[in-house]
């Protein structure tokens, strides 16, 4: 059996393990730059460290997650965990290395599941609510997957996945609260309120995140125990400072990796709590930032800029500090927030291949509209299409080493791409200056090449969010015959009834005026809103493909 480290795995399951890429496709791994790094175990398991131990040094009677007016500590998380985990392993027969399926909104027995499957050695796969059977069915099968634990309201399209997948031999429904009379409510209550761990090797693998499937279907990637604790040791411990007293809230579901890290492994490994939101809109967060008096706050641009002009009509004095990653954080919409807060967004970049976030800044170290700099733990570089480093002011494809690293499952295509001469490719285009700060250009497939001219869409979205009449845009290539392709911008204005050819010319001069002329949009489409995914991603993918389709291309 496979050993981490000459010590023997706690898997008696191998089948994620059997499917990683062969070594000499991973990634360089970096634990020497953070004492935190490297003073891990070998035998480790996350879910101890972050629950059993912090209950144990004192916070079992500290609020550890807010939810509905209610509020469990740590303690409370634990005993529900611990009788989770027993239901795991006595009622489903649960051996360690077992994929387990979890679907649910953000909920406190989500976080009680996610813990109960690590500490009885099973391997989480975290499902993004909004899912549909067919999706669901995937995953069941990619990961072959018996065992799988659902909150009762999402319970439609679980019944017909597991209609279609024979594999899937055990399901049980969860209250929200775990006290309403579902299966695992019932379950749970008949169980002792301790459990046995697992003694996990630190690089036993703790979950497999699936990316959100932009193109085609959704990749796998695989996290060991030693992930979680690397990334919660890196960005929330140097750059996004953690306290004990800190509330946490945000939108991004647990299953998608900046949640996981924003909303449970990062305020746990420090003691702090986070208040879970339901159904996480603009209004719903302002709200519980004023109700529980939370201290952070984790969302995606796209929130920033709608809870900007409505921020006002909220107590949010408690705020100290918000985050934003999975896009990027546009100058206007960072300075928009802080003229109407005081408050500097730290804007991040992660991957769900690399677990979370590696190139950021805070406090006086924040350059509004840059990404900033590789994080503590983490290198970072500009590459040419040959792998070679370039200098400051050039643009090439990201590249990182650190803790963290992409290991696709079943997927040595991919991996060769992701990973090269042991660097991660991240697929975006960025310019590091000289004083090492990082400026994001475009994701690869971003660029617009008009003309013979290079153009980041982002860029010029950026100079159009910062008009007055834009509320949201997007901006991508649409075929052309004369110029290949052109700058297209789908809008979104403030006032529909704006919506006019003068608006148009109005947009189009003030882009002009701004950057370089020939980047400007030849073509400016109003639309009522854009296609993102669940986690607010915009999905340029689908604007580009329609406008492909319009052409009468593929």
């Amino acid at each position: 059996m496979w050993q981490p480290g000459g010590v023997p795995s706690a898997h008696a399951d191998q089948f994620v393990r059997s499917l990683l890429p062969p070594p000499e496709l991973w990634p360089r791994m970096d634990y020497s730059t953070l004492p935190e790094l490297r003073a891990y175990p070998d035998r480790l398991n996350a879910a101890v460290v972050l629950l059993d131990d912090m209950a144990a040094a004192g916070h079992r009677d500290r609020p550890v997650l807010h939810f509905d007016g209610v509020t469990w500590t740590y303690g409370e998380l634990l005993a529900r965990a611990n009788r989770i985990a027993r239901v795991l392993v006595e009622e489903f027969g649960l051996i360690p290395g077992e994929r387990v399926l979890l679907r649910s909104m953000n909920t406190p027995m989500l976080v009680a599941c996610w813990f109960a499957v690590l500490k009885a050695g099973g391997i989480v796969v975290a499902t993004m609510p909004l899912l549909r059977a067919k999706e669901l069915g995937f995953m069941l099968e990619r990961a072959r997957i018996r065992h799988a634990l659902c909150e009762a309201s999402l319970a439609e399209e679980m019944e017909l996945a597991k209609a279609r997948t024979p594999g899937l031999e055990n399901l049980l429904y969860f209250s929200k609260g775990g006290d309403g009379g579902a299966g695992l409510d019932r379950a749970m209550a008949g169980k002792p309120a301790d459990f046995a761990n697992v003694a996990t090797a630190a690089d036993d693998v703790a979950l497999v995140a699936f990316t959100s499937g932009t193109t085609g279907n959704p990749k796998a990637t695989v996290h060991f125990h030693r992930d979680c604790l690397a990334s919660a040791d890196c960005f929330p411990r140097y750059v996004a400072v953690t306290r004990p007293d800190d509330v946490f809230v945000g939108s991004p579901p647990l299953a998608f990796t900046f949640g996981l890290g924003m909303q449970t492994l990062f305020p746990m490994r420090f003691g702090a709590s986070t208040v879970l939101v339901e159904k996480p809109t603009p209004e719903a967060l302002l709200e519980a930032i004023q109700r529980y008096r939370a201290t952070v706050l984790a969302t995606a641009p796209t929130a920033y800029r709608t809870m900007t002009d409505m921020v006002g009509g909220y107590d949010i004095s408690s705020l100290r500090m918000c985050v934003s990653a999975g896009e990027h954080l546009p100058k206007p919409t960072s300075d928009g927030w802080h003229t109407a807060t005081g408050i500097r967004i730290i804007d991040g970049i992660g991957a769900t291949e690399m677990m979370h976030i590696f190139i950021s800044a805070s406090g006086p170290d924040i350059r509004p509209g840059s990404t900033g700099k590789a994080i503590p733990g983490y290198q970072a570089r500009v590459l040419d299409d040959d792998g070679n480093p370039l200098p400051p002011g050039s643009q090439g494809r990201l590249a990182v080493i650190g803790p963290t690293g992409c290991r696709y499952m079943d997927d040595p295509e991919r991996q060769r791409t992701y990973v090269q001469d042991g660097w991660n490719l991240t697929g975006d285009i960025y310019e590091q200056d000289a004083d090492g700060y990082f400026w994001y250009v475009a994701r690869g497939d971003d660029m617009i090449i008009s003309a013979g001219y290079n153009i980041s869409g982002p860029e010029v979205e950026s100079v159009l969010l910062a008009h007055p009449k834009v509320r949201e845009c997007a901006v991508v290539a649409s075929p052309d015959p004369a110029r290949g392709n052109i700058v297209k911008a789908f809008v979104v204005l403030h006032d529909r009834a704006e919506a006019t050819a003068g608006t148009v010319k109005e947009l189009q001069d003030f882009v002009k005026a701004e950057v370089a002329p020939y980047k400007y949009p030849r073509a400016v489409e109003f639309v009522d809103d854009l296609p993102k995914t669940q986690t607010g991603k915009l999905q340029r993918f689908v604007l580009r493909r329609q406008e492909r389709e319009k052409a009468g291309g593929k």
